[in-house]
Order: C-alpha cells, then sequence, then structure tokens
C-alpha cells in the first residue's frame, strides 16, 4: 500500500513558492546527477516553471527532463504541456536528447510507442526519475489515465495512447512507469478539488489516480485553496 503524505498551504502562492524551491533542488542541487525530473501540465505548477525560467537555474550534469503526458495536438499548440513549460526547458538548455517529450508528428501510436522506448532507453542508461509531478483531477484522475481500461491497456508498457474524455488524444505514462519515479508529487489547487482529495487520501481509495502509483512505496500530495 503506498503511503501518502498531505500537506496544505493557505495560499496558492504559498504552494508555489514551495514548488519552486523543491524544483530548484531537483533540477540543479547537488544530488541531482544521472537523475530526471518529471513535469506535469495543468495551470497549477505552471508558475513555478515560469519562476523558475526567469532564474536561469544551471541544471545538474545528466539531468533529464520528462513529461506525466501530453495532449495529442502540435508542439505549437498552447493545449500541449510541451509548449506550455518551454521557457523552463529553454533556461534549461539540456541537449535535445535529455528532453524526453511525444513526438505528436508522430501518428498517435506511433507517438506511444516512441515515447516509451525514449523511456526505456533512459532507464537502461542508468537515469533514475527523482521528482515526479502529478495532477489530480476533479473526476479522480492522473496524467492521461482516467478509467480502468485504460490502466489495463497499460499494462506491460511505459507510455500509452489513450482517448481523453473531454474529445482530445493523448499520450500518457503508465503505472509501470510511475513505479520508478522515487517521490510523485500531486499538486492540487481549487476548491472544485476538495472531495476528490478527501477521496484519494483514505487508505481504500480506489480512484485512478490512486491505482497508477500503486507501485510507489510514498507520494505526497500538495494541497492549496
Amino acid at each position: 500500500m503506498t503511503t501518502i503524505q498531505s500537506r496544505r498551504f493557505a495560499t496558492a502562492a504559498d504552494l508555489d513558492a514551495a514548488l519552486i524551491e523543491r524544483l530548484d533542488a531537483a533540477l540543479s542541487g547537488a544530488n541531482a546527477a544521472r537523475t530526471a525530473v518529471m513535469l506535469a501540465g495543468g495551470r497549477t505548477p505552471l508558475p513555478a516553471y515560469r519562476e523558475l525560467a526567469r532564474r536561469s537555474p544551471r541544471p545538474a550534469e545528466g539531468l533529464h527532463v520528462l513529461f506525466s503526458d501530453d495532449r495529442y495536438v502540435p508542439a505549437t499548440s498552447a493545449s500541449s504541456n510541451y509548449f506550455q513549460s518551454r521557457p523552463l526547458l529553454d533556461a534549461l538548455a539540456l541537449p535535445g536528447d535529455r528532453v524526453l517529450r511525444v513526438r505528436t508528428d508522430l501518428p498517435l501510436e506511433a507517438a506511444a510507442v516512441d515515447y516509451g522506448q525514449q523511456l526505456g532507453r533512459m532507464l537502461r542508461s542508468g537515469v533514475r526519475i527523482g521528482v515526479g509531478l502529478l495532477g489530480l483531477g476533479a473526476d479522480g484522475h492522473t496524467a492521461s489515465l482516467f478509467d480502468s481500461s485504460q490502466l489495463e491497456q497499460a499494462r506491460g508498457r511505459l507510455a500509452v495512447a489513450v482517448q481523453r474524455p473531454d474529445g482530445m488524444q493523448g499520450i500518457s505514462v503508465t503505472p509501470e512507469l510511475l513505479s520508478q519515479v522515487a517521490q510523485p508529487l500531486f499538486l492540487v489547487a481549487g476548491p472544485d478539488k476538495h472531495a476528490i482529495v478527501e477521496a484519494f487520501l483514505r487508505p481504500d481509495s480506489t480512484l485512478t489516480a490512486r491505482r497508477a502509483i500503486a507501485g510507489c512505496p510514498t507520494a505526497e500530495i500538495w494541497i492549496a485553496p
């Protein structure tokens, strides 16, 4: 059973400040060599990404960056998690092979296979994933894993193509990949998330998000109003 540690913040700004500190250490700290950081989409982490970009962090040697998921849209689309994180990626200026992203210029299934291969090569090279950011939807999803059928579809894979409930397509990491994350960190903000947070924190929770991290010994959830 995954042990969940929760941390509640008085304001969204307080969460932002704590996230900036955590990410700064993960991206450029002395213990970050030969590790990867997994970025998430959504609105909650964007202020931290932008502030870190402004500070021009110096990345640790061998740092890799990957994404929990992305919508199947062009890399220049405002709906793309990769596009939204570009200011931070540009500031880090990592070699191209150390930024693992979904190739949405490929057909959907080929993009999922390609992303899984990128992830597999990284893990086989000895890089380990440290901090891994995740969101928690009001429907209980995380990354682009929305229901039991998608969890089954993801079995034995590191990345999977999905049909999203909003009508869009996407590519998501899988529970197998999430089990390799040393520090899974859920970020949740907004009054509409109160009920789902309480459901997530229950020891007997069957939410998709909890099932997705069943292979993780521990995880954190940071909550802001």
